[in-house]
């Protein structure tokens, strides 16, 4: 079943491409006529590509991986940022830090330096340092925060970048093929599909049209994601074991019965043991001692070999 229809599209207005003289030659498959000077996006090639893009972001989000999000527009951030804080997933809306995925280890280092701002502004020595500092380290905090905020959780690499626009976020599309990570983007009539792994034929200017992609793999996320606990449940169920919201393994009452039953046998079999040593020691003292002559004034006989 596909994940949506015709109607959807049409109403968001998904098959406005750019004018004819702006257009990529690569877009042609996906380009189903021309209308006053502007090319129209075939809307079933788009509803297909939609439907691959989201069954590969769903293996993705099942296996417990994480999925970069990149959409620095001004008609597209807000709504990005809503969609995929509730997925609980990376994203960059304000600008796109060169490196980030290059040189990731300096974006961390960058991170760091926020959480340790913060602890500084915890500890009760903040309040003694002078009041130009306090403004000068809290101005460093909030552009730490705008800047990198969103990606504080990405511990390593994302596994995919979604992108909205790829013409504006070429640099993210770059850094993404260097290093081999699956890309997903939004593709408009000016732009080159060939430059990502799974393209999505829309236009993406319309806030309309980006706001029902993104949802639909967000949607995508979110089933995987529900699938993965689904699959962790069961397979505790089958071990016998349950884990708490952090995901650490809890010990069910008859395991803790199995332990205390180990333990019994082994003391009882340690006093028959002990038992047996202390017999053995009792026969040994009723036997009777063999008693040797000896010559007056000479020493004990020598036993032959």
């Amino acid at each position: 079943m596909a994940r949506t229809n015709f109607d959807e599209l049409l109403d968001a207005g998904a098959h406005f491409g750019h004018l004819r003289r702006k257009w990529n030659p690569n877009m042609a498959p996906y380009i189903f006529m021309e209308r006053n000077g502007i090319h129209i996006i075939d809307l079933y090639k788009t509803i297909a590509k939609i439907d691959e893009a989201a069954g590969a972001l769903k293996q993705i989000a099942k296996s417990g991986k994480k999925v970069l999000f990149v959409a620095t527009k001004k008609q597209a951030k807000e709504l990005v940022s809503e969609l995929v804080k509730p997925v609980n997933m990376p994203y960059v809306t304000e600008r796109w830090p060169g490196g980030m995925l290059t040189n990731f280890a300096t974006i961390r280092k960058a991170v760091k330096k926020m959480s340790s701002i913060d602890k500084l502004m915890a500890s009760p020595s903040f309040s003694n340092i002078s009041k130009r500092e306090r403004l000068q380290i809290t101005r460093e905090r909030a552009k730490l925060e705008k800047n990198l905020g969103s990606i504080a959780e990405l511990n390593k690499l994302p596994s995919a970048v979604f992108v909205v626009d790829i013409m504006k976020e070429h640099i993210a599309i770059a850094e993404a093929r260097k290093l081999n990570i699956p890309t997903f983007a939004i593709v408009d009539t000016n732009s080159d599909p060939n430059l990502v792994d799974f393209p999505i034929p829309a236009n993406d200017d319309a806030s309309k049209s980006i706001a029902l992609v993104v949802k639909k793999m967000i949607e995508a996320i979110e089933e995987g994601l529900a699938e993965r606990k689904l699959d962790r449940d069961k397979r505790a169920e089958e071990e016998h074991e349950e884990y708490d919201e952090h995901g650490e393994r809890i010990i069910r009452d008859v395991d803790e019965e199995e332990e205390e039953t180990d333990e019994e046998s082994r003391e009882a079999a340690h006093k028959k043991r002990v038992a047996g040593e202390e017999g053995s020691s009792e026969e040994r003292a009723k036997r009777p001692r063999k008693v040797v002559a000896r010559k007056p004034g000479g020493s004990a006989p020598r036993k032959r070999p």
